[in-house]
């Protein structure tokens, strides 16, 4: 263990911005410190760039999530309901509501998202009762998303219906 491995010792314990003395000690060797000593002459060490190391980010919450034994996003039931799958949707003005099945219940920050056609629809609420204004009449599909901000929580399966309205010429 010579002088270099106490050089380093010394850097790995100072901060990055601490000033190195190197000095003779009374014995005769070379020494070092982040303070002169009294009485003695210390030279100022000019140090290299200290190499640094990036802080890495934390796991993605998706994988702490699956360490946990039920996710808290986890919804057992999301779906949408009140739509008929078998006939066509009788909206002469476009205009009808769709509920959300959830279990458990919508938790804190989480808010539904309708997606009309793959595409957000309206504004997201936490009311489990959507409506929808002026569809256009012809096949359409359906789904929820749960949301938190603008990460998606969960979807619901798509539902394809058909509007059947009344059409002026």
């Amino acid at each position: 263990m010579g002088r270099g491995f106490l050089l380093m010792l010394l850097l790995i314990a100072l901060p990055a911005a601490a000033q190195i003395y190197k000095y003779t000690d009374a014995a005769g060797n070379t020494a070092y410190s982040n303070q002169p000593p009294d009485g003695v002459q210390a030279q100022p060490v000019d140090l290299p760039p200290l190499n640094s190391v990036e802080r890495q980010a934390p796991p993605a919450p998706a994988a702490e999530a699956s360490n946990r034994q039920q996710p808290l996003s986890a919804y057992e039931v999301l779906e949408l309901t009140n739509l008929p799958t078998t006939e066509a949707l009788r909206a002469n003005n476009g205009t009808f509501t769709v509920n959300v099945q959830i279990k458990p219940r919508l938790q804190g920050p989480h808010l539904f998202r309708l997606l009309l056609d793959d595409q957000p629809y309206g504004q997201p609420s936490n009311v489990p009762i959507l409506q929808l204004v002026n569809i256009d009449r012809g096949e359409h599909s359906l789904a929820v998303q749960v949301i938190d901000g603008e990460s998606i929580i969960q979807q619901s399966p798509t539902i394809t219906f058909t509007v059947q309205r009344v059409h002026k010429p």
